[in-house]
């Protein structure tokens, strides 16, 4: 007798819909960062963090930003 190296996978028992599997697959979309603008000076940053630009956050300064040369 022939030994057949063969693997047992499980198989569906029914095709997955593609409604069910679009269902299953639509929290997978990508979304764009929220963005607000800045108060003191209006560059969009990203919510609850210092703007890179004037050094605020809050409409208090709170970092020294160097000026680029």
């Amino acid at each position: 007798m022939m030994k057949l190296n063969i693997q047992m996978f499980a198989v569906p028992f029914r095709k997955v819909s593609k409604t069910r599997k679009r269902t299953r697959q639509a929290h997978k979309a990508m979304t764009a960062p929220g963005m607000v603008a800045c108060p003191t000076c209006g560059e969009m940053i990203k919510p609850h963090r210092v703007c890179k630009h004037c050094g605020s956050y809050k409409k208090q300064n709170v970092v020294e930003v160097k000026e680029a040369e």
